[in-house]
């Protein structure tokens, strides 16, 4: 919780527009309380964080106006067994209509839901329903055409990893962040030989500073599409 404390207060001074916080032990409330500073977020992953539910959703959504990627992934172990509510899918749907990027893998999540996210999000062009077994991806398919929907089914590790990272590779060429969440502008200065920048001072300011948090296993870290330790 104070990782997310401490990115809240940091936000408020630099216009943060990229936060990852997978596995953060944060509650509903204090993203209720905090979620104002972070109007500037474009990219925001909360995956595998079970203390938090719709209203923090709803509540960054309602102050994080120019969100484009949200990551909310579960561990199939979170939720197994349990049945399929559309809560965080409607929060979704109420209040992040700009989104392109989303991903809910192994969320409780039904055909519903997800149609009700479509309806809302009509710039959506990627969607990540991996072990969303209630959701009907062949109905997607067939009313949105041009989206591009990962799931419900798993594919083999190798598979998956190949698909999404041609897919982030397509993805980062028109933003300004690469998919791992560094600064495309910047990595053209970078020295890969010696670590150093370029000899025109030009270093990065502090408003395209990525703040990210991992924690995990490399298991955990290959279902995120993260890439692998070397």
């Amino acid at each position: 919780m104070w990782v997310f404390l401490y990115a809240c207060a940091f936000a408020s001074a630099t216009s943060l527009q990229v936060l990852q916080l997978p596995r953060c032990e944060i509650s509903d409330s204090i993203v209720e309380q905090t979620a104002q500073k972070l109007s500037a977020l474009t990219f925001l992953d909360l995956s595998y964080c079970c203390k938090i539910g719709a209203r923090a959703l709803e509540a960054i959504g309602k102050h994080c106006k120019v969100l484009v990627t949200l990551r909310r992934n579960m561990h199939p172990l979170d939720n197994a067994g349990k049945p399929s509510e559309d809560y965080e899918a409607n929060a979704i749907a109420a209040t992040m209509p700009r989104l392109k990027h989303l991903e809910m893998a192994y969320n409780l999540i039904s055909t519903t839901g997800v149609l009700k996210i479509l309806a809302s999000c009509s710039e959506l062009e990627y969607l990540d329903l991996r072990g969303c077994w209630d959701a009907d991806d062949k109905l997607f398919k067939e009313k949105f055409p041009k989206l591009k929907v990962l799931g419900p089914v798993v594919m083999d590790v190798m598979d998956f990893e190949m698909d999404e990272w041609d897919y982030c590779s397509d993805y980062s060429d028109g933003s300004e962040y690469l998919s791992w969440g560094y600064p495309a502008s910047e990595l053209d200065e970078y020295d890969i030989y010696d670590g150093t920048w370029g000899d025109d001072d030009d270093y990065m300011s502090l408003d395209e500073l990525v703040l990210r948090f991992y924690e995990g296993t490399e298991e955990d870290a290959t279902m995120s599409g993260w890439p692998t330790s070397p």
